[in-house]
C-alpha cells in the first residue's frame, strides 16, 4: 500500500512539474518571439512626426520588440501600411490625408487619436500688416513673384493650397520642396523683410522662431486637423500588445511642439527627449500599456 501511495504522489509531482515547465517554456517562448519580431514604424520628413515616433519606438522596445523606422512620404507610408510592410504610423492628419486613407481603408486601421485642433493654412510674416486673409492676396500676387511656397507634392497640404489658389482666384503657383527647403526660402525673404507667403501648421517651431500670422480663410479650405495613429490590419495578430498600446496612445500638441523646439533650438537628441517624456509621464505610459 505504501508503495502505491508513494507512486501516486510521485506521479502527481511529475504532472505539476511538467505543467510548470510548460508554463515557463511558453513564457520564454513569448519573450523569444518578441525579440525575433520587428515592429516597423513609418516616418515622414515632417518635424511633427519625429517626437511621437521616438516615444512610441522606445516604449515598444521596452516591451521587448525590435523596432525599425522606414522613411518615406505620406503616400508611400500609407501604401506600406496597406501592404503590411509598415506596421504603424504616428502622424496621419485628417481631413488633410483623407484621400490617402480612403484609398486603402480596407487594409488599414485607425488605432487612436494623438491630439486635436492642429492648425494649418497659409502664412505670412507679421510685418505684412495689410495681408490678414487669403482674400487679401488677390491683386497683390506680384508682390510675391506669384509664388506660394509649399512642402513636398505628396503631402496633404499640397491639394489644399491648390484648392485655395483656385477658389480665391489667385494668380499664383505653388512651389513645392521639402519642409526644410520651404522654410529656408521663407527665411531668406523674411531676413530682408520682403513679402513671402507659404504653408504653415502646428505643432511646429516656425511660430516660435518667427513672428508669423495664419491668414484668415473665409472659404474654410484649411480646417483644423485631428492627428491620428494608423496601423495595418495584421498588427493585432502580429503583436497584440503593441496593437493595444497604440490603440491607447495619447500625447498633446503642446508636448509635441515643445519637443520639436528642443530638437531644433537646443540640438537635443529625439530619443533622449523621448526617454525624458516617458520618465516624466510614467502614469500615462502605464495607462497606455493597460497596467
Amino acid at each position: 500500500m505504501k508503495k502505491i501511495i508513494l507512486a501516486s504522489l510521485m506521479a502527481v509531482l511529475l504532472v505539476i512539474m511538467a505543467a510548470c515547465g510548460s508554463s515557463d517554456d511558453k513564457e520564454k517562448g513569448t519573450e523569444s518571439t518578441k525579440k525575433d519580431t520587428t515592429i516597423t514604424l513609418g516616418v515622414t520628413p515632417w518635424t511633427s512626426t519625429v517626437p511621437p515616433t521616438a516615444v512610441a519606438k522606445l516604449i515598444i522596445e521596452d516591451m521587448g520588440y525590435s523596432v525599425k523606422e522606414v522613411k518615406a512620404d505620406v503616400g508611400n507610408v500609407v501604401i506600406g501600411l496597406s501592404r503590411g510592410d509598415i506596421d504603424a504610423f504616428m502622424d496621419i492628419w485628417l481631413p488633410g490625408h483623407v484621400n490617402h486613407i480612403t484609398k486603402f481603408e480596407d487594409d488599414i486601421e485607425e488605432l487612436s487619436i494623438s491630439y486635436d485642433d492642429a492648425e494649418l493654412g497659409i502664412i505670412v510674416p507679421a510685418y505684412m500688416t495689410d495681408i490678414n486673409s487669403i482674400e487679401d492676396l488677390k491683386g497683390k500676387e506680384d508682390l510675391f513673384n506669384n509664388e506660394l511656397f509649399g512642402i513636398e507634392e505628396g503631402s496633404g497640404g499640397t491639394p489644399l493650397i491648390n484648392d485655395a489658389i483656385d477658389k480665391y482666384e489667385l494668380d499664383m503657383k505653388q512651389v513645392n520642396s521639402s519642409e526644410g527647403g520651404m522654410l529656408a526660402q521663407a527665411q531668406r525673404f523674411m531676413s530682408a523683410e520682403k513679402p513671402v507667403v507659404f504653408y504653415g501648421w502646428r505643432p511646429h517651431s516656425m511660430f516660435n522662431k518667427f513672428d508669423l500670422k495664419l491668414l484668415e480663410d473665409e472659404k474654410n479650405i484649411f480646417e483644423s486637423s485631428t492627428v491620428l495613429v494608423y496601423g495595418n490590419n495584421g498588427l493585432k495578430e502580429k503583436a497584440p500588445d503593441v496593437h493595444a498600446f497604440l490603440s491607447n496612445w495619447s500625447i498633446t500638441l503642446d508636448e509635441v511642439e515643445q519637443m520639436i523646439l528642443e530638437i531644433e533650438e537646443d540640438g537635443k537628441d529625439p530619443e533622449e527627449l523621448a526617454r525624458e517624456w516617458i520618465d516624466n509621464n510614467q502614469d500615462k505610459v502605464d495607462e497606455m500599456l493597460g497596467k
